[in-house]
């Protein structure tokens, strides 16, 4: 199996290749079944119950090619949330749930009889007890309005608070030139920049099998991580391979 590269193929088919305990990190924003058809895929896998059968063996690949000290963030919506935690407890073992990271952002279609749907759920698992988390790299100031006085503050980290579960971050915005690549369902860097430093090390092996945009592979060469991206949808792969060959430059 080759590293730093990126796979146009189903993505069961490529990690029944892989070799056991071979991947430190996986993160995938697996398809939400929402039923749409984007202008690079179709996003429909039938019933919950379809959805969920067409998910097992990739869950269960994932994990044997997980190492023992790996992690696995599964990124999705309301739609599959919930059956996917209960597979996610089968599969990897509900003393191995670490968090249910609720992704918040700042817009969302607006409705006209319900609450903005504003975020975005992510299930963290690892595979074992003894699993990498690198708090130092995910610490943020405390707030200003927090207990002062040696009583409080001499509990206090000199380089801030580890991150809570719900993270505020913006979706990338439709006219920025930057970042975004013209992908429908691009994620912003920042996110994942957030998993990698927290998960993994440097020199380890990032996996993502539903790459997208390939902002994973972006975020983890930039930190100097290696990766194995995998798309079933060509425009994906061609996306991710002009901006790892850009990051090149």
């Amino acid at each position: 199996m080759e590293i730093n590269k990126v796979y146009c193929m189903d993505n069961l088919e490529l990690m029944k290749q892989m070799e056991d305990n071979s991947i430190d990190l996986i993160y995938c924003d697996i398809l939400y079944n929402t039923g749409r058809k984007f202008a690079d895929f179709e996003d429909n896998l039938g019933t919950h119950e379809e959805a969920i059968k067409w998910y097992e063996p990739r869950l269960v690949e994932m994990k044997r090619a997980l190492e023992d000290t790996g992690t696995i963030y599964l990124h999705c919506d309301y739609r599959l949330a919930h059956y996917l935690k209960a597979k996610m407890d089968e599969v990897f073992g509900l003393d191995n749930f670490r968090n249910e990271i609720i992704w918040h952002y700042n817009t969302s279609p607006r409705r006209k009889n319900d609450f903005g749907s504003r975020h975005d759920t992510i299930l963290r698992y690892s595979k074992t007890s003894d699993y990498v988390f690198n708090a130092d790299q995910v610490r943020i100031p405390y707030a200003l309005s927090a207990p002062r006085g040696y009583a409080k503050e001499r509990y206090y980290h000199e380089l801030g608070k580890v991150m809570g579960d719900v993270w505020e971050i913006n979706v990338i915005a439709q006219n920025d030139k930057t970042e975004r690549v013209g992908y429908s369902t691009q994620k912003p860097k920042e996110l994942l920049e957030i998993i990698i430093k927290a998960s993994s090390n440097k020199g380890d092996i990032v996996a993502d099998f539903f790459c997208g945009s390939g902002t994973t592979g972006v975020a983890a060469k930039e930190l100097g991580r290696n990766y194995i991206l995998c798309d079933v949808n060509p425009k994906a792969v061609e996306i991710s391979e002009m901006r790892l060959a850009k990051e090149s430059k």
